[in-house]
């Protein structure tokens, strides 16, 4: 009778050796979408991209996004990851990005999709974001902006907008520009490394970089920071409404259709 080995070898994690991992960035036009995730009711941008998935690979993978943009925002970098037994990958990373655009409505595409490692996570390991919000500042709205800028007729000063942007640079509590979402966070601080306005004309685009968002947080912002250039607040009341933890205390919430999922950032 054969002795057993004095050290049999462990048993190996499933995904280490039977799935694959890939990640993909997404880009999509976010207005006829409930947002990303997959809504109770309503179509969500997830949804859509897990259908492809179906099409593709029998075991129907689940998708893991870096975030979750709300109803009507849009995404030009979303990462999302999923995982699929070995046996059921048989193409490369271009036919791949290829066959899921050929099932993804117009206004859903992705962008570039490539083999991730085991312990790769979309969400868990993102390190930042970077969301735009384009604003839109002359009389009459450029119909071709309609779905991607808001429209603010009256006259800006940018020098005070600048001023109370750069307010927001740094490690603060955002109580007072975040939504409520009908549970409690665990915190409302978040660092913020950029908060720039750039003109172009009449168009102008926020860019807002830090390492993670509250709830409608950006747009809560971009709000505030458009009404202290309609001379509602002064550039030094950012100050108080940081420190006041206080929703009320806040500017107005900009709407959902100029604000752009950009990029998200990960280590090496």
């Amino acid at each position: 009778m054969k002795k057993p080995a004095a050290n049999p070898p462990a048993p190996q994690h499933p995904g280490a050796v039977g799935m694959l991992k890939f990640k993909l960035i997404i880009a999509y036009d976010g207005t006829g979408y409930a947002g990303w995730q997959v809504q109770k009711t309503g179509t969500g941008v997830q949804e859509k991209v897990e259908t492809a998935l179906a099409k593709l690979f029998p075991s129907r993978p689940r998708l893991h996004s870096s975030s979750r943009t709300d109803t009507g925002v849009h995404a030009l970098g979303m990462v999302a990851h999923f995982e699929v037994p070995r046996a059921e990958s048989r193409m490369s990373m271009l036919k791949l990005a290829l066959a899921l655009n050929a099932w993804l409505p117009a206004d859903i595409r992705v962008v570039s999709a490539r083999r991730a490692g085991p312990d790769f996570h979309a969400r868990f390991q993102a390190q930042g974001k970077q969301y735009r919000y384009v604003v839109w500042n002359h009389p009459a709205m450029n119909p071709l902006l309609r779905t991607t800028a808001w429209h603010v007729p009256r006259p800006l000063d940018v020098s005070a907008m600048r001023a109370a942007a750069r307010l927001f640079v740094g490690r603060h509590d955002f109580q007072s520009f975040t939504a409520n979402q009908g549970y409690a966070h665990g915190t409302t601080v978040r660092t913020l490394t950029r908060c720039d306005l750039k003109r172009s004309g009449v168009r102008f685009t926020f860019i807002i970089e830090g390492d993670g968002f509250l709830y409608k947080m950006c747009r809560a912002l971009v709000g505030t920071v458009v009404q202290v250039g309609q001379g509602k607040f002064s550039p030094t009341e950012i100050r108080t409404m940081l420190a006041s933890k206080d929703r009320r205390v806040g500017g107005m919430t900009a709407p959902a259709q100029g604000l752009i999922l950009w990029r998200v950032f990960y280590g090496k």
